[in-house]
Protein backbone atom coordinates (compact mmCIF):
# COMPACT_ATOMS: atom_id res chain seq x y z
CA UNK A 1 0.00 0.00 0.00
CA UNK A 2 2.62 2.67 -0.35
CA UNK A 3 2.00 4.51 -3.20
CA UNK A 4 -1.55 5.28 -1.43
CA UNK A 5 0.69 7.01 1.09
CA UNK A 6 3.65 7.90 -0.84
CA UNK A 7 4.26 12.09 -0.81
CA UNK A 8 3.46 12.55 -4.28
CA UNK A 9 -0.25 10.82 -3.46
CA UNK A 10 -0.46 12.91 -0.54
CA UNK A 11 0.78 16.36 -2.38
CA UNK A 12 -1.90 15.24 -5.02
CA UNK A 13 -4.72 14.98 -2.32
CA UNK A 14 -3.72 18.20 -0.35
CA UNK A 15 -3.70 20.35 -3.26
CA UNK A 16 -6.96 18.79 -4.66
CA UNK A 17 -8.77 19.35 -1.51
CA UNK A 18 -7.67 23.10 -1.05
CA UNK A 19 -5.16 22.47 1.53
CA UNK A 20 -1.29 22.91 0.46
CA UNK A 21 1.16 20.11 -0.74
CA UNK A 22 4.39 22.73 0.68
CA UNK A 23 4.77 25.58 2.65
CA UNK A 24 7.33 27.73 4.71
CA UNK A 25 6.99 27.69 8.50
CA UNK A 26 8.64 31.13 8.58
CA UNK A 27 9.44 33.93 6.06
CA UNK A 28 12.61 32.75 3.97
CA UNK A 29 12.56 28.85 4.04
CA UNK A 30 14.05 27.47 1.08
CA UNK A 31 12.85 23.99 2.25
CA UNK A 32 9.17 24.89 2.82
CA UNK A 33 8.58 21.46 4.31
CA UNK A 34 5.41 21.86 6.05
CA UNK A 35 1.82 22.00 4.35
CA UNK A 36 -2.08 21.90 5.51
CA UNK A 37 -3.94 18.25 5.15
CA UNK A 38 -8.40 19.10 4.97
CA UNK A 39 -10.51 16.26 4.92
CA UNK A 40 -13.20 15.18 2.47
CA UNK A 41 -15.30 18.13 2.96
CA UNK A 42 -12.26 20.39 2.20
CA UNK A 43 -12.28 21.48 6.13
CA UNK A 44 -8.90 21.52 7.97
CA UNK A 45 -8.07 18.78 9.80
CA UNK A 46 -3.96 18.77 10.40
CA UNK A 47 -0.78 20.14 9.58
CA UNK A 48 0.78 17.98 7.03
CA UNK A 49 1.83 14.81 8.13
CA UNK A 50 5.32 14.28 8.02
CA UNK A 51 7.47 11.63 6.47
CA UNK A 52 7.98 9.74 10.22
CA UNK A 53 4.48 10.48 10.96
CA UNK A 54 3.19 8.65 7.66
CA UNK A 55 5.81 5.95 7.84
CA UNK A 56 4.72 5.09 11.58
CA UNK A 57 1.19 5.18 11.43
CA UNK A 58 0.87 4.13 8.26
CA UNK A 59 3.10 1.59 6.85
CA UNK A 60 4.87 0.60 10.45
CA UNK A 61 0.90 -0.36 11.07
CA UNK A 62 -0.30 -1.73 8.03
CA UNK A 63 -2.32 1.14 7.20
CA UNK A 64 -2.29 2.74 3.96
CA UNK A 65 -5.00 5.27 4.69
CA UNK A 66 -4.25 9.04 4.50
CA UNK A 67 -7.09 10.22 6.16
CA UNK A 68 -6.60 7.74 9.12
CA UNK A 69 -2.84 8.48 9.41
CA UNK A 70 -3.99 12.50 9.49
CA UNK A 71 -6.43 12.07 12.23
CA UNK A 72 -3.76 9.81 14.04
CA UNK A 73 -1.63 12.80 13.36
CA UNK A 74 -4.35 15.01 14.71
CA UNK A 75 -5.10 13.28 17.58
CA UNK A 76 -1.52 12.95 18.67
CA UNK A 77 -0.77 16.68 17.87
CA UNK A 78 -4.01 17.57 20.37
CA UNK A 79 -2.61 14.90 22.79
CA UNK A 80 0.44 15.68 23.55
CA UNK A 81 2.26 12.78 21.72
CA UNK A 82 5.26 12.14 19.58
CA UNK A 83 4.27 10.58 16.21
CA UNK A 84 6.88 8.32 16.18
CA UNK A 85 6.95 6.79 19.75
CA UNK A 86 2.90 6.21 18.97
CA UNK A 87 3.29 5.12 15.54
CA UNK A 88 5.79 2.71 17.24
CA UNK A 89 3.13 1.88 20.19
CA UNK A 90 0.39 1.03 18.11
CA UNK A 91 2.36 -1.44 15.62
CA UNK A 92 3.58 -3.12 19.26
CA UNK A 93 -0.05 -3.65 20.72
CA UNK A 94 -0.81 -4.96 16.92
CA UNK A 95 2.14 -7.93 17.62
CA UNK A 96 0.57 -8.26 20.65
CA UNK A 97 -2.63 -8.85 19.35
CA UNK A 98 -4.97 -6.35 20.75
CA UNK A 99 -5.85 -5.26 17.27
CA UNK A 100 -4.73 -6.55 13.49
CA UNK A 101 -2.18 -4.75 11.45
CA UNK A 102 -4.05 -2.52 8.85
CA UNK A 103 -7.22 -2.29 11.24
CA UNK A 104 -7.14 2.25 10.72
CA UNK A 105 -10.08 2.50 13.19
CA UNK A 106 -8.49 0.46 15.67
CA UNK A 107 -5.33 2.45 15.87
CA UNK A 108 -7.45 5.59 15.86
CA UNK A 109 -9.50 4.44 19.13
CA UNK A 110 -6.01 3.01 20.92
CA UNK A 111 -4.98 6.80 20.83
CA UNK A 112 -8.07 8.14 22.23
CA UNK A 113 -7.75 5.78 25.19
CA UNK A 114 -5.01 7.85 25.54
CA UNK A 115 -6.48 10.90 25.54
CA UNK A 116 -8.89 9.72 27.75
CA UNK A 117 -6.43 8.21 30.34
CA UNK A 118 -7.58 5.24 31.09
CA UNK A 119 -6.08 2.00 32.34
CA UNK A 120 -4.79 1.02 28.29
CA UNK A 121 -4.46 4.70 27.64
CA UNK A 122 -2.13 4.92 30.63
CA UNK A 123 -0.04 1.97 29.22
CA UNK A 124 0.12 2.94 25.75
CA UNK A 125 1.03 6.97 26.61
CA UNK A 126 3.84 5.46 28.25
CA UNK A 127 5.40 4.68 24.88
CA UNK A 128 6.68 1.45 23.03
CA UNK A 129 8.54 0.39 25.43
CA UNK A 130 6.55 0.17 28.46
CA UNK A 131 3.62 -1.25 26.12
CA UNK A 132 5.91 -4.09 25.13
CA UNK A 133 6.51 -4.85 28.46
CA UNK A 134 2.92 -4.87 29.84
CA UNK A 135 1.57 -7.58 26.90
CA UNK A 136 5.24 -9.82 26.72
CA UNK A 137 6.24 -8.36 23.31
CA UNK A 138 10.09 -9.17 22.86
CA UNK A 139 10.86 -7.42 19.55
CA UNK A 140 10.29 -4.50 20.72
CA UNK A 141 12.40 -1.43 18.32
CA UNK A 142 13.32 0.64 21.10
CA UNK A 143 16.81 2.23 22.85
CA UNK A 144 17.12 3.50 26.23
CA UNK A 145 13.27 3.59 26.30
CA UNK A 146 12.62 5.22 23.32
CA UNK A 147 11.21 3.88 19.64
CA UNK A 148 12.98 4.24 16.15
CA UNK A 149 12.31 6.13 13.65
CA UNK A 150 11.76 4.74 10.19
CA UNK A 151 14.81 3.36 9.31
CA UNK A 152 16.15 -0.01 9.90
CA UNK A 153 19.49 -0.59 11.57
CA UNK A 154 19.91 -3.75 8.94
CA UNK A 155 19.45 -2.17 5.41
CA UNK A 156 21.22 1.53 7.29
CA UNK A 157 23.47 0.00 9.40
CA UNK A 158 24.83 3.82 9.87
CA UNK A 159 21.83 4.42 11.49
CA UNK A 160 21.66 1.54 13.74
CA UNK A 161 25.17 2.69 15.28
CA UNK A 162 23.35 6.04 16.10
CA UNK A 163 20.20 4.60 17.49
CA UNK A 164 21.97 2.55 19.79
CA UNK A 165 24.94 4.77 20.73
CA UNK A 166 22.75 8.57 20.81
CA UNK A 167 22.45 9.64 24.31
CA UNK A 168 18.59 10.30 24.18
CA UNK A 169 18.10 6.87 22.67
CA UNK A 170 17.03 5.40 19.53
CA UNK A 171 17.05 9.07 17.31
CA UNK A 172 17.48 9.38 13.57
CA UNK A 173 17.86 13.23 13.81
CA UNK A 174 20.86 12.72 16.23
CA UNK A 175 23.35 11.75 13.74
CA UNK A 176 21.73 10.95 10.28
CA UNK A 177 23.75 8.62 8.48
CA UNK A 178 20.90 8.12 6.27
CA UNK A 179 22.51 11.35 4.19
CA UNK A 180 25.64 9.34 3.68
CA UNK A 181 24.31 5.66 3.82
CA UNK A 182 21.95 6.15 0.99
CA UNK A 183 21.75 10.22 -0.09
CA UNK A 184 25.18 10.28 -0.51
CA UNK A 185 25.87 13.43 0.76
CA UNK A 186 28.97 13.99 2.56
CA UNK A 187 29.94 11.35 1.03
CA UNK A 188 29.51 7.69 0.32
CA UNK A 189 29.58 4.92 2.72
CA UNK A 190 27.73 1.31 1.93
CA UNK A 191 24.95 0.97 4.22
CA UNK A 192 25.35 -2.88 4.02
CA UNK A 193 28.85 -3.07 5.20
CA UNK A 194 29.94 -2.34 8.60
CA UNK A 195 33.36 -0.24 7.73
CA UNK A 196 33.10 3.33 7.89
CA UNK A 197 30.07 3.31 10.41
CA UNK A 198 31.58 3.76 13.63
CA UNK A 199 33.13 6.69 11.93
CA UNK A 200 30.22 8.18 10.33
CA UNK A 201 27.55 8.20 13.06
CA UNK A 202 30.30 9.57 15.09
CA UNK A 203 31.12 13.02 13.14
CA UNK A 204 27.13 13.13 12.45
CA UNK A 205 26.81 13.66 16.23
CA UNK A 206 29.45 15.66 16.92
CA UNK A 207 28.36 18.38 13.85
CA UNK A 208 24.42 17.70 14.97
CA UNK A 209 25.10 18.66 18.29
CA UNK A 210 26.78 21.56 17.49
CA UNK A 211 23.98 22.51 14.47
CA UNK A 212 21.29 21.79 17.35
CA UNK A 213 23.33 24.05 19.77
CA UNK A 214 23.02 27.43 17.28
CA UNK A 215 18.72 26.98 16.89
CA UNK A 216 19.02 26.42 13.33
CA UNK A 217 17.11 24.04 11.05
CA UNK A 218 18.76 20.44 10.92
CA UNK A 219 18.32 20.56 7.37
CA UNK A 220 20.90 23.09 6.70
CA UNK A 221 23.46 20.15 7.80
CA UNK A 222 22.84 18.41 4.12
CA UNK A 223 24.38 21.89 2.33
CA UNK A 224 26.75 22.23 5.51
CA UNK A 225 27.79 18.26 4.67
CA UNK A 226 28.52 18.72 0.65
CA UNK A 227 29.61 23.06 0.49
CA UNK A 228 32.65 23.57 2.42
CA UNK A 229 31.89 27.30 1.99
CA UNK A 230 28.24 26.78 3.44
CA UNK A 231 30.02 25.53 6.55
CA UNK A 232 32.15 28.77 6.49
CA UNK A 233 29.00 30.51 6.19
CA UNK A 234 27.80 29.02 9.50
CA UNK A 235 30.86 29.68 11.27
CA UNK A 236 30.90 33.15 10.11
CA UNK A 237 27.24 33.90 11.30
CA UNK A 238 27.91 32.37 14.89
CA UNK A 239 31.03 34.45 15.06
CA UNK A 240 29.53 37.72 14.24
CA UNK A 241 26.07 37.12 16.19
CA UNK A 242 27.93 36.22 19.50
CA UNK A 243 31.30 37.87 18.89
CA UNK A 244 33.15 34.75 18.64
CA UNK A 245 36.35 33.75 16.88
CA UNK A 246 34.98 30.53 15.95
CA UNK A 247 37.13 27.99 13.51
CA UNK A 248 36.15 24.75 12.39
CA UNK A 249 38.17 22.86 15.38
CA UNK A 250 35.67 24.79 17.52
CA UNK A 251 32.90 23.82 16.15
CA UNK A 252 33.38 20.19 16.27
CA UNK A 253 34.87 21.02 20.20
CA UNK A 254 31.13 22.69 20.57
CA UNK A 255 29.58 18.83 19.44
CA UNK A 256 32.00 17.10 21.76
CA UNK A 257 31.36 19.19 25.00
CA UNK A 258 27.87 18.70 24.28
CA UNK A 259 27.76 14.80 23.78
CA UNK A 260 29.65 14.46 26.66
CA UNK A 261 28.17 16.69 29.09
CA UNK A 262 24.70 14.48 27.73
CA UNK A 263 26.48 11.06 28.49
CA UNK A 264 27.64 12.20 31.73
CA UNK A 265 24.04 13.16 32.70
CA UNK A 266 23.27 9.57 31.67
CA UNK A 267 25.80 8.00 33.61
CA UNK A 268 24.88 9.78 36.90
CA UNK A 269 20.93 8.47 36.30
CA UNK A 270 22.35 4.78 36.10
CA UNK A 271 23.06 4.51 32.12
CA UNK A 272 26.04 2.16 31.30
CA UNK A 273 27.31 0.82 28.27
CA UNK A 274 24.57 -2.28 28.08
CA UNK A 275 22.31 0.77 27.34
CA UNK A 276 24.19 2.00 24.03
CA UNK A 277 22.35 -1.56 22.45
CA UNK A 278 19.94 -2.23 19.71
CA UNK A 279 17.52 -4.85 20.89
CA UNK A 280 18.73 -8.28 20.14
CA UNK A 281 16.13 -9.37 17.20
CA UNK A 282 18.13 -7.43 15.41
CA UNK A 283 21.35 -9.38 15.25
CA UNK A 284 19.52 -12.33 15.12
CA UNK A 285 16.97 -11.67 12.78
CA UNK A 286 17.71 -11.48 8.83
CA UNK A 287 15.63 -8.19 6.70
CA UNK A 288 14.76 -9.24 3.29
CA UNK A 289 15.03 -8.48 0.73
CA UNK A 290 19.09 -7.96 1.57
CA UNK A 291 18.45 -11.03 4.15
CA UNK A 292 21.44 -9.43 6.53
CA UNK A 293 21.10 -8.45 9.97
CA UNK A 294 22.90 -5.87 12.31
CA UNK A 295 26.59 -6.29 11.99
CA UNK A 296 28.46 -3.80 14.09
CA UNK A 297 29.90 -5.73 17.19
CA UNK A 298 29.10 -4.33 20.62
CA UNK A 299 32.59 -3.93 21.59
CA UNK A 300 32.63 -1.33 18.60
CA UNK A 301 29.51 0.44 19.70
CA UNK A 302 31.48 1.50 22.54
CA UNK A 303 34.16 3.18 20.43
CA UNK A 304 32.09 5.89 19.07
CA UNK A 305 33.00 8.54 21.81
CA UNK A 306 36.61 7.98 21.93
CA UNK A 307 37.79 11.05 20.95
Amino acid sequence: GAAKISGETQAELETKRGGKATHGCHRGCVIECSGIFNDKDGNFLTKQPEYETVWAHGANCGIDDLDAIATLDFLDDNYGLDTIEMGATVGVAMEAGLLSFGNAEGAINLIKEVGKGTPLGRVLGNGAAVTAKVFGVERAPVVKGQAMPAYDPRAVTGIGVTYATSPMGADHTAGYAVATNLLKVGGDVDPLKAEGQIELSRNLQIATAAVDATGMCLFIAFAVLDQPETFQALIDMLNAFYGLSLDADGVSALGKSILTGEREFNQAAGLTAKHDRLPRFFYTESLPPHNISFQIPEKELDRVFNW
